[in-house]
């Protein structure tokens, strides 16, 4: 089955974490979205009106959370 994949239309000042934490609520999951926008700049922010495809992830070990630290979680 393919993996799913969702388009966010950029605003001026978004930056990778802040989109990584919108879509996964974690700021620090910005790996997968830089590897699936090889277009997009690596930069601070980003101008308005980009498209980011943000990959749907499929699951992830249930013990994550309670490896971080409390103001992670």
């Amino acid at each position: 089955m393919a993996n799913s994949v969702l388009q966010y239309t950029t605003r001026e000042g978004d930056r990778w974490d802040l989109i990584a934490h919108k879509y996964y609520g974690d700021a620090t999951l910005i790996d997968g979205l830089i590897a699936a926008n090889p277009h997009l700049p690596i930069a601070e922010q980003f101008a308005a009106n980009l498209t980011v495809f943000v990959p749907v992830l499929t699951a992830s070990p249930q013990n994550a959370q309670e490896d971080m630290p409390p103001w992670m979680r």
